[in-house]
């Protein structure tokens, strides 16, 4: 009887049966986990049930740091850390859509790196819907159209995103976490080489993160600002002569190739994120709180809100002021303290931070949040 021929004739015979047996093996380890995630899924759908009969917030951030932390903690490898919080973050994410579906508000349109960073932080399984404008952002969530937003609160290197503190005095809602996302800038364009590039479009600020790049390498280039990163990719999709700068992912998603990576001028460069929801957030593993307050109008008062939390040994993360634009001349303070301000010990310090204050409120205790450079 004729021997079977072999499907790869530059392994050997040995391998060939190995090979066989691995993908045996890889059928029924697959047969497995699909039956768990599953079984998951089940868990996830009876959950959903409990926490809709008790009006319980289904994105728990406290939660799901503990868990991951625990599973990498178990991790015995040799599966990457990184590789296993991807995988877990959606599996994480397929659970809250099977126990809620609801949507989460950006700035968009899809493809801007307020939807990157909501991808990688709360999953592919979220539906996530593009807003014009970040006053659109919160409204949404207000007007409970979505159930959470995801907003950019401050740049390390151009600091705070003022609009976004200032909505805070408009809208009742609080912070739920937050996530650090590394920001990298692509050139992207259907050309292939950079001499053949005229005309670049981007967000302001991106232009203006990689001027000395494109002084550079592209000295006679044309620049178009545009609303958005994704905006600009999207003008240039179609066009000769043309690139945009943008997230790298923003390529894929629209089939433009990549002329250059990494074109910003100072290369440590990490937006803060921050998911905004309707609900103050529950947990016990909460690290940071971040306040907003408003001070009476005399000598000292600003001194003795800080001398309060320096006697409790409160280090603060953060201290900005803001026009009120209903009063002028008059000032809102945003702090980050790292604390959970919400816990029973620190009641008394709120009472005494309370009338301290002109006007106290609290924005949320949650947990610190990742630095996340996964996409």
């Amino acid at each position: 009887m004729e021997k079977q021929k072999k499907t790869n004739p530059g392994i050997s015979e040995e391998n060939e049966n190995r090979f066989g047996e691995i993908r045996k093996q890889f059928d029924e380890t697959d047969r497995q986990l699909v039956s768990c995630l599953n079984q998951r899924a089940k868990l996830s759908i009876e959950m959903g049930k409990i926490k809709a009969a008790v009006n319980d917030t289904v994105f728990k951030a406290a939660r799901e740091k503990e868990l991951l932390q625990t599973l990498v903690k178990k991790n015995p490898g040799p599966l990457p850390e990184d590789h296993l919080l991807a995988v877990y973050r959606e599996i994480l994410s397929s659970s809250r859509r099977l126990q809620q579906p609801r949507e989460v508000a950006y700035l968009g349109p899809e493809g801007t790196f307020s939807y990157f960073a909501g991808v990688e932080y709360l999953g592919y399984s979220m539906e996530f819907r593009p807003k014009s404008n970040f006053n659109d952002v919160f409204h949404a969530v207000a007007a409970k159209e979505a159930e959470l937003g995801i907003i950019p609160l401050e740049n390390s290197l151009q600091g705070s995103v003022g609009q976004c503190l200032d909505l805070f005095l408009k809208y009742n809602l609080y912070i739920q976490s937050e996530v650090f996302s590394k920001i990298s800038h692509t050139l992207l364009s259907n050309e292939t080489t950079l001499s053949e590039v005229e005309t670049i479009y981007s967000h302001h600020q991106p232009l203006e993160q990689c001027a000395t790049w494109l002084r550079t390498h592209l000295p006679q280039a044309k620049i178009i600002p545009m609303e958005s990163t994704a905006a600009a990719a999207k003008q240039i999709a179609g066009l000769k002569r043309c690139a945009a700068i943008g997230h790298i992912k923003l390529g894929e998603m629209l089939g433009l190739g990549v002329l250059a990576r990494n074109i910003e001028d100072l290369p440590d460069n990490w937006t803060r994120f921050v998911i905004i929801g309707r609900s103050f957030p529950k947990g016990e593993s909460h690290d940071k709180t971040s306040i907003l307050f408003t001070l009476p109008d005399k000598s000292g008062a600003l001194v003795g809100v800080l001398n309060l939390l320096a006697e409790r040994k409160i280090n603060m993360k953060k201290l900005e002021s803001r026009p009120m634009r209903s009063e002028k001349w008059q000032y809102v303070f945003f702090t980050d303290v790292e604390c959970d301000l919400s816990r029973p010990e620190y009641s008394d310090l709120v009472k005494e931070l309370a009338t301290s204050c002109h006007s106290l409120r609290i924005l949320g205790s949650y947990p610190s949040g990742p630095y996340l450079d996964g996409l």
